[in-house]
């Protein structure tokens, strides 16, 4: 397969970027949206870098050269980073060998590095993905490369299995959310929360996400939605879009080539695994993204990120992916 992601050397890139910053040529597709669109599409979309890991493990600068020219302008990244926490490291070590690859966070870079790389194509990081016991006990480090980085948000991807058995533990995650929220904000920075699939079915009377939402600080607690873990959780975007609006900040768009939910609560790799092959290219598949999509921009999400995890052309699925999502009209 000819990867278009694979392979740029230094001295490429460089003659490149006459074609991805705002000094230089406009993008065809970019050029023809400006001259004949008559509606408000999303100005900024973005990609989670989890995705498309393997390509950037084997090559960086040539995989974010080619996200910037098909179009995207974000970034977000996952970790662990070399500033998390011990256990964050482990904890992935554990897991590469089922995943393929190894690469994370900077994918060996220095954060000045890739700020440089970053800004030369004329994208932004908004967000990084992180670990529980960072955020818990690290925040000064992630302060320290937010004033590298810039980014804004701080996104907790997944509570940890041994941290969610009973309704007590959601509530006393949803305190820690609390305090995290609180230290995040004296460094300038903002938590959100990004869901599975679990938490989204009753426990004990209460739907836990729900309680979460509830008893957590709607000025220091945000939410990232995303689509494909919350309707296999048998939830309803839309619903929860409008009902805790301007909590949720960020998503990530997501389309299934079937409906399917989980045969549990989502929550464990076995779940997960059985709906990876569903995901699809967006607009190809059964979610109603137009509407979603619509419906998150009106109630207050800002950032907008393609994700699609184990794509089996990603060269050709992003390309499309960031064509489709570029028009849907959100006004």
């Amino acid at each position: 397969m000819n990867n278009k992601f694979l392979k740029m050397e230094r001295k490429d890139f460089i003659k490149t970027l006459s074609l991805v910053t705002a000094g230089g040529v406009l993008l065809p597709q970019e050029a023809l949206s400006k001259m004949y669109s008559t509606k408000k599409n999303l100005e900024k979309i973005g990609i989670q870098l989890f995705s498309i890991a393997n390509s950037l493990e084997q090559d960086f600068i040539g995989t974010i050269t080619s996200l910037a020219q098909i179009g995207y302008k974000e970034i977000e990244l996952f970790g662990p980073y070399p500033f998390s926490a011990i256990s964050a490291q482990e904890r992935w070590r554990t897991i590469t060998p089922m995943l393929g690859f190894s690469g994370s966070g900077y994918f060996g870079q220095k954060e000045n590095e890739l700020k440089s790389i970053f800004k030369d194509l004329g994208l932004t990081i908004p967000a990084i993905h992180t670990d529980l016991d960072t955020l818990e006990n690290h925040m000064d480090r992630l302060g320290k490369a937010a004033a590298i980085l810039n980014f804004e948000y701080v996104i907790l991807p997944a509570i940890p299995e041994e941290r969610r058995q009973t309704l007590d533990d959601y509530k006393q995650i949803a305190q820690s959310f609390n305090s995290i929220g609180k230290a995040a904000k004296e460094v300038g920075l903002k938590l959100a929360y990004h869901n599975h699939g679990y938490g989204l079915k009753e426990m004990e009377g209460q739907i836990p996400v729900q309680m979460i939402l509830e008893n957590t600080d709607p000025g220091l607690v945000f939410f990232e939605m995303d689509l494909v873990w919350t309707l296999a959780g048998n939830a309803d975007p839309i619903y929860y879009l409008n009902t805790y609006k301007n909590r949720y900040k960020l998503i990530h768009v997501k389309d299934m080539s079937a409906k399917k939910t989980f045969p549990g609560d989502g929550s464990t790799p076995k779940d997960w695994i059985e709906i990876f092959p569903l995901i699809t290219t967006l607009g190809t598949g059964v979610v109603d993204i137009p509407s979603i999509v619509t419906t998150a921009h009106k109630n207050g999400v800002k950032h907008f990120f393609i994700e699609y995890e184990r794509a089996p052309e990603p060269e050709v699925t992003f390309k499309n992916s960031f064509d489709y999502l570029s028009t849907i009209p959100i006004k």
